[in-house]
């Protein structure tokens, strides 16, 4: 069986992990986690940098600094991670879901002003598979009507639209570390908050509403309960498992990036025939090799690709359910057929497995299965 994902974990990350044992404060913002800290700013010139738990805990901090309450209504995707939504409905907002690019899945931001009104506080946008949403024109429409922009960057750790790394463009970036994504630290995630007193809130409800950061840094002498906040900080073995996976972040995009190519260029005679469509990359986009996805003629040919697929010993998967179809979307008064490409093109896309440690020749094996199966 070729897995559909694979951590890949070396010596290296056994030892910070080991390290961090040694250090006896193995608790959140700890040395590894300001080692993390700091790779963000020297790599990415990200300043105002926060680990969370989760990318879903990061998601939930931007909801609270953007101050969402009852009565509001935020703009994003229904092709998207429960997450995304589930931040807005925690503070009482209301989701309001817009239609995708069929090219990028992405929101589609030339539908973003007919959906806005007067309740409208927020964008939440999605770089879907580490590929850059159209980031002028959305925060050109945020400035226009007063908004504030919310980047789902999940998938986009190191991505970039035009020479800004994703998650660094709107008022609050969210990023996963989950053991799927491209950096690992098993659960994790970061918030990136572009306000300078905004970051200063954020360290405050990271750290259950106190002011211990700051006390740590010796910057007060007694720290205090200031607002409303949680435990949104990361032990710091975690922490060390991620410096590992920074330290190699050359060597794993490298790796990524080999599978990608090669699926994108085995694979274009099949598009040539109308048989599947590939990824689309924008001109402004540089994308970090996250996934690599296939888009089917149908969800019937989809379905039998991925159990041939299956029975071949390759786990490709589809992905999101569109949320507004979902149970809960239903209860949230929305209805099938609203987001027409969502719907069509959710149910015709089929993943293909990618991970750092995976071969040419397993990815030429998937190839030859996928042309010998579609054939």
């Amino acid at each position: 069986m070729i897995p559909f994902s694979k951590i890949s974990i070396t010596e290296l990350e056994k030892k910070y992990i080991e390290e961090s044992f040694i250090n006896n404060r193995i608790c959140g913002d700890g040395i590894f986690t300001k080692k993390c800290n700091k790779w963000f700013k020297d790599y990415c010139n990200i300043d105002n940098f926060l680990l969370t738990t989760s990318g879903t805990h990061s998601l939930e901090l931007a909801a609270l600094l953007a101050e969402l309450k009852a009565g509001d209504e935020v703009l994003l995707p229904s092709y998207t991670f429960v997450s995304t939504a589930d931040a807005i409905l925690l503070r009482g907002a209301k989701p309001v879901f817009v239609d995708i690019d069929k090219r990028t899945f992405n929101i589609d931001a030339n539908l973003l002003e007919e959906k806005i009104t007067k309740k409208t506080k927020a964008i939440f946008i999605v770089h879907y598979a580490g590929i850059a949403c159209d980031m002028d024109k959305i925060l050109n429409i945020a400035k226009k009507y007063n908004l504030i922009v919310v980047e789902d960057a999940a998938h986009g750790v190191l991505a970039y639209y035009k020479d800004k790394p994703l998650g660094t463009l709107g008022d609050y970036g969210c990023y996963s570390f989950h053991e799927t994504k491209n950096f690992v630290m098993g659960e994790g995630g970061a918030i990136v908050v572009k306000d300078n007193d905004k970051f200063q809130e954020a360290e405050i409800i990271r750290e259950k509403g106190t002011n211990r950061s700051q006390f740590i840094r010796g910057q007060v002498d007694k720290y205090t309960w200031y607002e409303v906040g949680s435990s949104y900080l990361p032990s710091d073995i975690l922490a060390a498992l991620l410096y590992g996976q920074l330290s190699r972040s050359k060597e794993i995009l490298q790796k990524r990036m080999l599978v990608w190519n090669n699926y994108n260029k085995r694979l274009e005679e099949l598009e040539k025939e109308g048989k599947l469509i590939r990824p689309y990359i924008p001109d402004y986009a540089k994308h970090n090799a996250h996934m690599y996805y296939i888009v089917l003629p149908t969800e019937k040919i989809r379905d039998y690709l991925l159990q041939n697929l299956k029975n071949n010993g390759i786990e490709a998967v589809f992905h999101y359910i569109p949320l507004h179809t979902s149970p809960m979307g239903i209860k949230l008064g929305c209805k099938k057929g609203s987001l027409p490409v969502t719907e069509e093109y959710a149910y015709r896309l089929l993943r293909l497995p990618l991970f750092p440690d995976m071969s040419i020749d397993e990815s030429n094996y998937i190839c030859d299965k996928i042309f010998e199966i579609l054939k």
